[in-house]
């Protein structure tokens, strides 16, 4: 999943996953704001996989052997 940056006018770092709805988060520096919405991403995907959502992309990341 690709993460969006940018800085704000006030000097704050935005961050977000496109990907996921409302994945986005602000950061005092570039990398705080990296952290912080991998984070929440990860959060995000947990729950959806908790409610059994199907998420795009899991099967990149798990695999069940045939």
């Amino acid at each position: 999943m690709n993460i969006e940056i940018e800085r704000e006018e006030d000097d704050r770092w935005i961050a977000e996953v496109p990907d996921l709805h409302g994945v986005m988060v602000y950061g005092q520096n570039q990398e705080e704001a990296i952290s912080k919405v991998e984070v929440l991403a990860l959060r995000v995907i947990a729950d959806q996989l908790e409610h059994g959502e199907r998420i795009l992309g899991l099967r990149d990341i798990f695999a069940v052997p045939a």
